[in-house]
């Protein structure tokens, strides 16, 4: 639930002064959204005559150069930077000797991210195409970037929806090259040639090779633009209805929320739905990966006559409250008063007003209805029927096999979660914890190691891992509607629709649906193999069908 990746847009350039360590110059790190998958950021970071700070960024796995840093700034040894069209964030800890920063990237959902000074590329360092012939033809991309412990790789199969596999191990020797990549069961053997032009190889797995020939592709970074990534769905304006900017309170916790609320064309009343966003950090329009779901929803909804409140999250956007510091009880009680903001407005039916869920925000839903008699009805998008420690074991398996691991393997990979989350769940001395977490995840650099164990222990986190929805769906007297994706590796269906089903029905409730969508991932896009990997690439936001089977299901509720 909790997976984003750096996307590849542009923003435009602004400063920050800067004080402390010079920390001018190149900086390389690596981000890994997901399980067996990497990316290679460059960040270029300068000083101009003022004094103050620019920086922009590469992407080099997504062939992404000069990516504008909207601000950056560094006081007390503290570098904070933020690209605005991505809604991304970074705050690291420059080191006394400015040789390393150790820190987060933010993007909807944090993941460790640390910097060391940028090494002299290799000569293959860069981006390598072929076309492999298996019976039919697959293109395949490879990514060389040198850090400071020698060579390391990614691959991508477009064609197969997944990018950023990464390589286990990468040896040169003179123009030999040798990749293995363990996560797929692959190896590659090429040579180089004199001129650098091409390699020339063998590709391996599952006991057949084939020729592979990979040509470099020119990158002029002079030239190289990231693509806007196509968004069809995304509304333009003028919209067919009012779209008002608000704000509105949340008096047990003593914050504002703001967001926008889309009323159709009419006099109504109309039925109203609150949209819940899912895990992570979001804005109102649930932005992530380039795509803007709850923006695409609402604007839907609005056309087929439901009012629609989206709002941004705790801390994000116009929002206030803190969201390290809240689990999924508190943001209920943000959709608590989203609820009763609702019934002050005239134009809403107070005998109508529901609240859609998306992944963590149809765990919320429920939660919510079962004690608020004030909701007629809820919408769980991709919701959890289960406890949250079998969700992420479901997902470490299902994910790692929708990118090519064998179930073997991706069996395993699930056996050592489920022995992590079962530390954190059940020991309660802080070092014989972090003890055993330091074996579980041994090769882990000790500063990541420390990002990934304040993640781990979180109040979110683990609030998350024991939490059951099954008593509150239990307990929802109101109309249910519970859709998911058949391709979802995040919530998997199979996993999660007969839970709800179960609960739903020894809860006594007579008027739901459980409805599994074909073809769908988690996001409710077409896809492929329902990679994380994929999202980013889909040019669709929201299938169509699903978002008539809510729009449909609502308005047919009397």
């Amino acid at each position: 639930m909790r997976t984003t990746f750096l996307l590849t847009t542009l923003a435009a350039a602004t400063v920050m002064a800067a004080r402390a360590q010079d920390i001018a110059g190149d900086w390389q790190g690596t981000l890994k959204p997901a399980a067996g998958a990497q990316l290679h950021l460059l960040i270029h970071i300068s000083k101009t005559t003022d004094g103050s700070l620019k920086a922009t960024m590469d992407s080099l796995d997504q062939d992404a150069l000069g990516i504008a840093v909207s601000a950056i700034a560094v006081k007390d040894s503290k570098l904070t930077f933020t690209s605005d069209e991505v809604h991304g964030s970074y705050e690291g800890k420059v080191n006394a000797g400015a040789s390393a920063i150790e820190g987060t990237w933010t993007q909807g959902t944090p993941f460790p991210l640390n910097f060391t000074r940028a090494v002299k590329p290799s000569d293959i360092d860069g981006t390598w195409e072929g076309t492999l012939d298996v019976g039919q033809k697959l293109r395949l991309v490879l990514h060389l970037t040198t850090t400071k412990d020698g060579l390391d790789a990614t691959l991508d199969s477009p064609d197969q929806g997944a990018g950023g596999i990464a390589a286990t191990t990468v040896k040169r020797d003179g123009a030999a090259l040798t990749l293995e990549i363990a996560m797929i069961g692959a190896k590659y053997q090429g040579n180089v040639a004199k001129d650098l032009s091409t390699i020339e190889g063998t590709f391996s797995q599952g006991g057949g090779s084939f020729p592979l020939l990979l040509k470099r592709k020119s990158l002029d970074k002079a030239d190289v633009k990231p693509a806007q990534p196509r968004r069809p769905q995304n509304p333009e304006k003028p919209y067919p209805y009012r779209a008002e900017d608000l704000k509105y309170p949340n008096p047990k916790a003593a914050i504002q929320l703001a967001g926008t609320l889309t009323i159709p064309t009419g006099k109504g009343p109309f039925p109203a739905v609150v949209l819940i966003t899912g895990s992570g950090q979001q804005n109102r329009d649930e932005f992530l990966l380039g795509h803007s779901p709850f923006l695409v929803l609402s604007d839907y909804l609005t056309r087929k006559g439901i009012e629609v409140l989206r709002s941004d999250d705790r801390g994000a956007g116009e929002s206030g409250g803190d969201f390290a510091a809240s689990t999924t009880a508190d943001f209920a009680t943000d959709v608590e008063a989203a609820v009763a903001y609702l019934k002050t407005r005239p134009e809403v039916d107070p005998h109508r007003i529901g609240l859609a869920g998306h992944s963590e925000g149809g765990v919320i839903a429920p939660m919510v209805a079962a004690r608020n008699r004030d909701v007629a009805f809820i919408v769980t998008m991709a919701g959890t029927g289960v406890p949250g420690d079998q969700i992420i074991v479901a997902q470490v398996i299902a994910g790692g096999e929708a990118a090519g691991m064998s179930h073997e393997d991706a069996a395993a990979a699930g056996m050592k979660q489920r022995r992590i989350l079962d530390a954190v769940e059940h020991e309660k001395d802080e070092s014989a914890l972090k003890q055993t977490l330091a074996d579980e995840l041994k090769g882990t650099p000790g500063p990541q190691f420390d990002t990934v164990y304040r993640q781990l222990t979180s109040p979110w986190y683990r609030y998350f891992l024991t939490y059951d929805p099954a008593p509150a769906l239990r307990q929802v007297t109101c109309p249910v509607l519970a859709i998911n994706g058949e391709k979802d590796v995040q919530v998997p269906p199979q996993l999660n629709l007969p839970a709800i089903r179960k609960a739903l029905q020894d809860g006594g409730n007579k008027n739901f649906e459980a409805v599994e969508l074909p073809g769908l991932n988690h996001l409710f896009q077409h896809a492929k193999t329902g990679a994380v990997s994929e999202y980013a690439q889909i040019e669709e936001t929201f299938a169509p069908e699903a978002m008539d089977k809510i729009a449909n299901w609502i308005v047919g509720l009397r």
